[in-house]
């Protein structure tokens, strides 16, 4: 269970995974949950502007619980596919972690795209996530070839 990976005192990065709603759910969608030494957010770009307080355009914080998958239907905000967890790293204060941790709470501010989205060919949540994962190369992190807009090229 994802509540006993947490560890109070480290700083850790999960990435997760859902499949996109129906009938595009051959994709993926991706994002991140950081633990910042026992608090949590989630981070991920999503189609919708401004859904909670903690939104920067398609940015968002916090927007559904850390391990929730998205909507199977899109028009129906209650069932939500299974999440996956594809990996989790952790390390201390000074770490490569704790420097991943703090870019993801400052994306609001370095994200090139947080006012654009467009499912294809990007910049969309998988956009997102490979920008942070190319600049930690060292979380050995991959996505899957379903997930549509890793490969769009920002500016």
């Amino acid at each position: 269970e994802f509540n006993k990976l947490i560890k109070k005192d480290k700083y850790q990065v999960f990435l997760f995974s859902s499949p996109i709603s129906l009938p595009l759910s051959i994709g993926l969608h991706y994002w991140f949950v950081i633990n910042k030494k026992s608090k949590l957010n989630r981070w991920e770009v999503l189609y919708r502007k401004n859904m909670c307080p903690t939104s920067w355009s398609h940015l968002h914080k916090n927007f559904l619980p850390p391990t929730t998958g998205l909507e199977i239907l899109h028009f129906d905000h209650k069932i939500h596919w299974k999440s996956k967890l594809v990996g989790f790293i952790k390390g201390g204060k000074g770490s490569a972690v704790e420097k991943m941790v703090n870019f993801i709470d400052k994306s609001p501010k370095n994200y090139p795209s947080c006012k654009k989205y467009a499912l294809v060919p990007g910049p969309n949540s998988n956009t997102y996530v490979q920008w942070v994962l190319n600049k930690f190369p060292q979380s050995k992190f991959k996505i899957s070839w379903r997930a549509i807009g890793k490969n769009y090229k920002l500016n």
